[in-house]
């Protein structure tokens, strides 16, 4: 997963999302960090299309670095923070 091309693009994400606010405009919903980031603000960052930031962004979910959290019609997303130090301590003891 994070050894592919586009590898760097998921890492710049995973990135971004530790602070928001620095990354990131304000939002018309949500709050950026309790919340998290709209796709369109990632594909913006990104320099993709919406499709494109949302492939990255359900994969990551899936392997449960990112956590979804839906406000009325629109999904935003956000690290999870467990996650990410559980899968960091695999990769420190040498997994």
């Amino acid at each position: 997963m994070l050894r592919v091309p586009v590898s760097g693009q998921r890492l710049d994400i995973l990135e971004w999302l530790r602070d928001p606010t620095a990354h990131f405009p304000p939002q018309r919903y949500g709050d950026l960090v309790e919340d998290g980031v709209s796709p369109a603000a990632l594909a913006a960052k990104l320099g993709v299309s919406r499709a494109v930031a949302r492939t990255h962004l359900d994969l990551l979910t899936g392997v449960g670095l990112l956590r979804a959290k839906k406000i009325r019609r629109r999904t935003f997303y956000r690290r999870d923070e467990y996650r990410i130090a559980e899968v960091s301590h695999f990769f420190e003891k040498g997994w």
